[in-house]
């Protein structure tokens, strides 16, 4: 590795489509498990109990956000090396629109139960509040653009140098209230090493898919552990966290490339694809679903309703992307012309994940 440690990337090839299949896997799997958390813990807030539910929950809590941002750092060395103009519009203004268009959207649906308690001139300070503390479910592309622009700042600084400091702010457990400080620093070490071993990433997902019966034992193995250290707490503490966060983010990688070989439930897949459109959208018939199953109370069992609550989640959000191609609402997805700083390409919102 150079000083600079933009050798170890620059040389990154094209991605076979077996592994481009394989990082959309990947990517179902997290928002998968992300809307899940926010349902279950949602369903049982209102209900002031828990289900089955919570600990499936609690077992993802290692790896659920490390495997995000580790999985969103995976192609950066392909656009890093672009004029900045260039990659603050991939990488910057692209996550800004949809940040500042769903977090109106979401505090247009909240306001009115702010209004009940507070005055509208308080209400509005809560809006623009939500500029600098990320507001509800969006704070991962509030901060996403944060680390592309850290990353490409520290592109010329030795990789080791990097690396270290991430996993040091990792270990430091800081807790200082605001969301960009404290997951910053829980998180930036992870998107960091899917950029820097992008190519070890690659390599590590076709050795799975040579090796199915050793990565099946590998993944049964680590479900065990995984599941003691998390049930336990004990996967939170300092060092054994970033310990069972990269642990995660293998295991994930590994069951994705098993899923992509054998070309099963293709539905994650589809998930991965639209991840964003997923995350972006699933807050309102989450919200909807919850509320009509427990003032119904159709169904009793907690870890029932937070499951058709996460199902609901994935599927409406879909649902409302589906709805909205026209090109009246496509807007809601899709970066209009006039929001792009340079020429709009004919990618859409996925590519540009």
């Amino acid at each position: 590795m150079t000083t600079n440690g933009t050798a170890a990337v620059s040389h990154l090839a094209k991605p076979a489509a077996d592994r481009l299949d394989w990082v959309d896997y990947a990517k179902g799997i997290c928002i998968i498990m992300v809307v899940m958390m926010h349902a279950t813990l949602g369903v049982e807030a209102a209900a002031g109990r828990t289900g089955f539910m919570h600990a499936v929950v609690e077992f993802a809590k290692p790896f659920r956000m490390p495997d995000f941002f580790l999985i969103s750092g995976l192609f950066l060395a392909r656009v890093i090396d672009r004029d900045w103009r260039t990659y603050i519009d991939r990488k910057v203004v692209h996550f800004a629109y949809f940040y500042v268009l769903w977090v109106t959207i979401q505090f247009a649906f909240k306001a009115p139960a702010f209004a009940a308690g507070n005055s509208i001139a308080e209400v509005g300070r809560m809006y623009a509040l939500s500029f600098i503390e990320p507001f509800g479910t969006l704070w991962f592309i509030y901060l996403l653009p944060i680390f592309f622009v850290v990353t490409k700042l520290t592109q010329r600084f030795p990789a080791v140098a990097i690396l270290t400091a991430g996993a040091a702010l990792e270990m430091a457990k800081i807790n200082t209230g605001w969301t960009v400080i404290d997951e910053f620093a829980a998180r930036f070490v992870y998107f960091y090493a899917g950029y820097m071993f992008a190519n070890f990433i690659f390599s590590f997902a076709r050795g799975v898919q040579g090796n199915i019966a050793v990565a099946l034992a590998a993944v049964a193995a680590w479900a065990l552990v995984n599941g003691a250290a998390a049930w336990s707490g004990v996967a939170s503490w300092p060092v054994l966290s970033m310990a069972f966060g990269l642990a995660g983010c293998a295991a994930v990688i590994a069951v994705s490339a098993l899923l992509a070989k054998m070309r099963w439930l293709d539905a994650i897949r589809f998930c991965g694809q639209h991840s964003l459109v997923i995350y972006l959208a699933f807050f309102l018939p989450m919200a909807a679903s919850r509320v009509a199953l427990l003032r119904t109370g159709l169904v009793a069992d907690i870890g029932t309703v937070s499951l058709i609550v996460t199902v609901c989640g994935i599927a409406g959000a879909l649902a409302i992307w589906w709805a909205t191609h026209s090109a009246a609402l496509s807007f809601l997805f899709e970066r209009p012309a006039a929001f792009w700083l340079t020429p709009k390409p004919r990618a859409t919102l996925q590519a540009a994940e």
